[in-house]
């Protein structure tokens, strides 16, 4: 007769769930769990602990590093349709929303600035702007305003902190925050969101 308490302490349960077993013995552990409630119960805690041990150290990689990932693994980024646009967000494509827009674009050289509305609802705006000019401090006191980077670098100084912005990443404008965009490249291609309360 087996003791339960000596296999559970074995190291046996911890190997099964690294999937270091052969089939012959993984195929023991799922019979003995089957059997025997508290050794089902430990592989349950066992796979507990290594999905929380899995998900402390995972990281969310930004958005521009993700998507690249996915296409290099032949993951077709999601096909943006202007007459129904998404919201932007820090998990949109910016590779699919350059290429929904590329018609719009003006021809380089750029003007200083430019700005063509996308969308406008009761709920949201969203602008595509191509700028080289910098953006002066300001705030908004209704308006949730986010930039979602198409192309070029920018750096948007938001409260105390300042962030870099490259192409792929979204930054979220908190309300009642003063903050302002410096022009790092020589022009920026962005999103420019407003949600409305």
């Amino acid at each position: 007769m087996i003791n339960i308490n000596d296999y559970i302490n074995s190291g046996n349960l911890e190997q099964h769930c690294f999937d270091i077993f052969n089939e012959e013995q993984a195929r023991e552990v799922i019979a003995l769990s089957q059997e025997y409630p508290e050794v089902k119960q430990e592989l349950e805690n066992i796979e507990d602990t290594i999905e929380k041990i899995a998900e402390s150290g995972a990281i969310d990689p930004p958005a521009r590093l993700r998507n690249s990932i996915l296409e290099v693994l032949g993951f077709q980024a999601d096909v943006i349709d202007l007459a129904n646009l998404p919201a932007t967000s820090e998990y949109s494509s910016y590779t699919a929303w350059l290429n929904a827009v590329e018609y719009l674009l003006p021809a380089e050289p750029f003007d200083d600035f430019f700005a063509h509305l996308l969308r406008q609802d009761e709920h949201i705006a969203q602008t595509l702007v191509v700028t080289k000019l910098n953006v002066p401090e300001e705030f908004h006191e209704e308006v949730a305003e986010s930039f979602f980077i198409l192309k070029g670098q920018c750096a948007c100084t938001v409260g105390d902190k300042v962030f870099t912005l490259n192409a792929g990443d979204h930054l979220e404008i908190p309300l009642h925050v003063n903050h302002d965009i410096k022009i790092l490249s020589p022009y920026v291609i962005a999103i420019l969101q407003h949600r409305f309360a």
